[in-house]
């Protein structure tokens, strides 16, 4: 009995040991974790909580806390993103905006300041003054579109649409500035059945109208412009907007839809300025369940394509 009696002692001093082992580095892996976390919070690290344990929960907690960390590392990242947008949005309104707004004050002053004018000399500098303040309101209609989409408060309802149709018209009213310019316009309608698709019928007159513009001001060097509109697939409608100008670099093409992203390019004013064009248009494509994309080889061809869903 007594040897009984004393291997059971032995076995529970060995339990109690092996406990307070377990116990220390259960203490030891936890400090660790909370030295090594607060290191990586303060010092805004990239790095990741590694410990190796068999403690099942342990490892549980240290992976929901790599979780964590990647979560707010990319939260962090989308921040300082927006924010530097945001910066760069303000510094090109604010530059798209002095420039017209510093031209209407010097014709005004010319008219308030020179009594020798004529009445004519004064109605067209009125007539700069108007056409330059048109343009500061399309810059400001252009920011509200973009903000009134970006906080959801611009609703579109939907419903089936003839898209052809709404091609067909934009190009048509294009036709006097692509004939003063003398640009060839390839389209490509089918007559024989309508394609329908989901969408609102003024937001696309609107996407196409910036899409056409665009193409008709940066592309016209080509002096090629083409309308495709297509079945894409089963279950979408495809729209291709092209023209044979100089084009988009690859290096921007993935980025120029971005809110506020601007070339460098002289060629590419569209991208320049407050950069809120394409924004909006992706925006309007988006709410209408759609998508677009560019594809550009410069000084070839550039297409911008738009895809909406239709119906099986």
């Amino acid at each position: 009995m007594n040897i009984i009696g004393a291997i059971i002692i032995v076995m529970l001093l060995l339990l109690v040991v092996f406990q307070q082992h377990r116990y220390r580095q259960q203490q030891a892996n936890l400090l660790y974790a909370y030295t090594k976390l607060k290191a990586i919070t303060d010092q805004h690290t990239d790095e990741k909580l590694l410990l190796q344990t068999e403690d099942v929960h342990l490892k549980a907690l240290l992976t929901e806390m790599n979780r964590l960390l990647d979560h707010n590392r990319k939260t962090t990242a989308s921040y300082y993103q927006m924010e530097i947008s945001i910066r760069k949005m303000l510094s090109n309104i604010s530059h798209d905006l002095r420039t017209p707004l510093t031209v209407v004050l010097g014709y005004l002053e010319i008219i308030l300041n020179d009594p020798d004018l004529t009445r004519a000399e004064v109605d067209v500098l009125l007539a700069k003054v108007h056409h330059k303040t048109i343009e500061v309101l399309h810059l400001m209609n252009k920011f509200f579109d973009l903000v009134k989409l970006e906080s959801g408060d611009h609703e579109i309802e939907i419903s089936q649409i003839d898209v052809s149709e709404i091609c067909k018209a934009n190009i048509l009213g294009f036709y006097d500035i692509l004939t003063a310019q003398e640009i060839e316009v390839v389209i490509d309608i089918p007559e024989d059945q309508p394609l329908m698709a989901y969408g609102n019928e003024e937001e696309l007159h609107r996407i196409l109208n910036n899409l056409l513009s665009n193409a008709i001001q940066y592309g016209s060097d080509g002096h090629v412009l083409g309308l495709s509109v297509y079945r894409h697939n089963d279950q979408h409608i495809g729209i291709d907007v092209w023209d044979k100008g100089k084009g988009i670099g690859e290096k921007h093409q993935d980025r120029i839809f971005e809110r506020m992203y601007t070339l460098e390019d002289s060629r590419n004013r569209l991208y320049q300025g407050s950069g809120l064009g394409l924004t909006i248009t992706k925006r309007l494509v988006e709410k209408m369940g759609g998508d677009i994309s560019v594809i550009s080889k410069p000084d070839e061809k550039t297409v911008f394509t738009v895809l909406l869903k239709c119906h099986l």
